[in-house]
């Protein structure tokens, strides 16, 4: 009976094992400078503070002079007019130290800034070396972002860059097109 017990246990520890995921990472450094300026939301993961967005979504990137970053999220609703959410980035820390393409992200008031709570990791996964698109998602992998500075990104490329998620433990099923209103 117990070989019995300790095969389940064995099972059950190397099914456990087979499940655990890594951790998602981030790349090694972020040019602030280089990131700033205006991205189109090409794919993401649907999420609730984004669901009155139906086409159109950009972010914008303005270093500030504190050391951090505005982030302006506007998108395109049912109704037709644009809606827009002003926030600000951080660098985080790990281990003590700034991390390079770890940020986290809060667009509740300035003076709730205190509360860890109400900062969001931006990790920047992937990103293409002239920064032309940016692969963004977060620890839990309950968000991610495929980014372009031009509103439409070559459909084999886009798939290619949405593999380092899925190798990062993200489900393809969940990430969704984002629409753009033709021009």
């Amino acid at each position: 009976m117990k070989f019995f017990h300790a095969m389940a246990l064995c099972l059950g520890l190397l099914t456990s094992a087979a499940w655990a995921q890594a951790p998602v990472t981030a790349i090694d450094g972020l040019d602030v400078a280089r990131y700033q300026g205006k991205w189109f939301q090409i794919a993401f993961i649907p999420n609730k503070f984004q669901a009155t967005c139906v086409a159109d979504t950009t972010a914008t990137y303005t270093p500030l002079p504190s050391g951090r970053i505005e982030v302006l999220n506007r998108c395109r609703t049912s109704a037709g007019s644009f809606t827009e959410a002003l926030g600000e980035a951080r660098f985080a820390r790990t281990d003590g130290r700034q991390a390079s393409a770890k940020l986290q992200v809060r667009f509740a008031p300035a003076w709730l800034s205190w509360f860890d709570s109400v900062w969001g990791n931006y990790w920047v996964m992937a990103l293409d070396t002239d920064y032309q698109w940016a692969l963004v998602g977060e620890p839990s992998r309950n968000f991610l972002w495929l980014l372009s500075r031009a509103p439409t990104l070559d459909a084999a490329l886009q798939e290619r860059i949405l593999t380092t998620a899925v190798a990062q433990g993200y489900n393809r099923e969940q990430i969704k097109q984002s629409p753009i209103t033709p021009q």
